[in-house]
């Protein structure tokens, strides 16, 4: 028992894929917080980005 513990706690194969899913739930927990706290600059963006094309296209005659 004690040797199946032993290699249990030494082995490292897999420790690559933990190591990357740890770092991707971090990254995602990041742009939840940033789209919590940036959304409405975000969304000011996208209205400006918005209006100046549908300026863009009235100008050029599109319907």
């Amino acid at each position: 028992m004690a040797q199946t513990l032993y290699h249990f706690w030494t082995e490292e194969q897999g420790q690559d894929l933990i190591e990357y899913t740890l770092l991707m739930t971090f990254i995602v927990l990041a742009v939840f917080a940033f789209l919590g706290t940036g959304r409405p600059m975000v969304n000011a963006i996208w209205t400006t980005a918005n209006s100046q094309l549908v300026g863009a296209n009235t100008v050029a005659g599109g319907s």
